[in-house]
């Protein structure tokens, strides 16, 4: 048995098992035994780690200090990341939602697209809005546009999601200022012009053939109905009064400007005032909570709306939060068990070995660091260290290079499953099932992942 639990412990073979068997547990209490997914994720990553050589105080802390334990870790990293966001974002929602203004948005898209043609305004609502800011912020922001989508056009909600999600993807993905294009850029030493030419060359084709063609394809397939307390209606009073476009569009785009001020404020300008200005109110949480307030303002107490209808509105839209976050922290903290193991080291280590041609190379690394460990951002930066020595000292061209850290980011999003903390974001904010987001978002990110390494292939013969 000894033996037995040190093969699994530090062969890679043996490791590759462990995050195999946990995911196979996961799956099966969830799927079979039904198991709530909070506490089905928190009973196998505490198993998988023990088992994986975890100590019990690297897990759980001391009585006297825990800060440091994994479990606190795994869950606070992406919780500190995303709690203020979800909830800002969900007030944010539902006051567009009360007033009309989600309603007003979408029959503007709607004229421009069609009827037949909102599933494709979505995709290209998340595509543009997705440059300026991270995809969970995307999410939580236009998340009721999309609700609005699916009960006025009485269809799946995926058929609406489903376009959105790979627009804020592939920009996440492909495209600066998100940290893992900006990280790969660094580590190779390429100009950022090159990474945003090469980064819409092949994330534009990918968005398509993801969120166009298999996401309306599939949407049309997975029966997905809107949450009841994620319907907002609007308020009577409201009706025939809804607030102008004008106004719609500062409420949505007012906190992604100022975190695209920041953004490039801090690339561009020197260390001062006007700086400090730009990055302070273009942190995501100070952006949202600017955005609510001159929200509250502008479409509620201008509109008839009074202190108290504010915070009913408020207290009732942020009730389903509380289950969101237990179920992201608690798969981030599966993430984390499965890093600690031992398990993306070992991958990484292993792919890098293989003898494979360099493009190829970087896209199955990445592919591997993703599967075995959740975040893409993690897998960019640890393929971009494998692989930057050779890179930086080899003769390449700038838009090779820029081909080379796209492979990575291609390999980055592939089958987003349950290690990764986004997928438990889009299963409860879309009120997917685990089987069925599986069959949507993993596939589609799947399909966004191998068209556009193919597009980055194609384009390398080129360059």
């Amino acid at each position: 048995m000894t033996e037995f639990l040190d093969w699994l412990r530090h062969d890679t073979a043996g490791l590759l098992l462990l995050a195999g068997a946990g995911i196979a547990l996961l799956l099966f209490l969830i799927i079979k035994v039904k198991v709530e997914p909070f506490i089905a994720l928190v009973a196998t990553s505490v198993l998988v780690a023990l088992v994986g050589g975890v100590t019990i105080e690297a897990l759980v802390g001391t009585p006297v200090k825990s800060g440091d334990a994994l479990i606190e870790k795994g869950f606070a990293g992406i919780l500190g990341h995303i709690t203020l966001i979800i909830g800002l974002g969900t007030v944010l929602g539902a006051i567009l939602e009360r007033s009309g203004g989600a309603e007003v948005l979408l029959g503007k898209l709607v004229k421009v697209f069609g009827e037949k043609g909102t599933p494709l305004a979505m995709g290209v609502t998340g595509f543009v809005l997705g440059i300026p800011v991270f995809f969970d912020i995307g999410i939580f922001v236009l998340a009721p546009l999309v609700y609005v989508a699916a009960v006025r056009g009485g269809r799946s909600l995926a058929l609406y999601a489903l376009p959105l999600l790979a627009g804020l993807s592939v920009t996440h993905a492909f495209l600066p200022p998100h940290p893992g294009p900006v990280a790969a850029a660094g580590l190779f030493h390429v100009e950022l012009g090159w990474i945003i030419l090469m980064g819409l060359a092949c994330g534009i084709p990918a968005w398509f053939a993801s969120g166009i063609l298999w996401g309306t394809w599939i949407g049309k397939r997975v029966n997905v109905s809107v949450p009841e307390d994620r319907v907002i209606p609007e308020a009577e009073e409201a009706k025939g009064h809804e607030p102008s476009i004008g106004l719609v569009a500062l409420a949505i785009g007012l906190p992604m400007v100022l975190i695209l001020g920041a953004t490039f404020g801090n690339v561009f300008l020197p260390e001062g005032t006007l700086r400090d200005v730009l990055v302070f109110f273009g942190n995501p949480a100070i952006a949202l909570t600017v955005a609510v307030a001159l929200s509250m303002w502008l479409l509620g107490i201008r509109r008839g709306m009074t202190a108290q209808d504010l915070s009913e509105l408020s207290s009732a839209s942020l009730k389903p939060v509380g289950m969101i976050l237990l179920v992201v922290g608690a798969g981030a903290f599966f993430g984390a068990v499965l890093s600690a193991t031992g398990v993306g080291k070992a991958v990484a280590d292993t792919l890098s070995a293989a003898g494979l041609p360099i493009i190829l190379a970087a896209y199955v690394i990445a592919c591997g660091m993703r599967i075995a460990q959740g975040s893409a951002t993690v897998a960019i930066v640890t393929t971009g260290g494998i692989l930057a020595p050779e890179l930086t000292s080899g003769d390449y061209s700038q838009p090779e290079l820029a081909l080379i850290a796209i492979a990575i980011s291609s390999g980055s999003i592939i089958a987003s499953h349950v290690n990764d903390g986004g997928f438990w974001i889009i299963s409860k904010y879309f009120n997917m099932s685990v089987k069925d987001t599986l069959k949507t978002w993993t596939v589609l990110e799947t399909v966004l992942s191998v068209v556009g390494f193919g597009m980055a292939v194609l384009l390398y013969q080129f360059v």
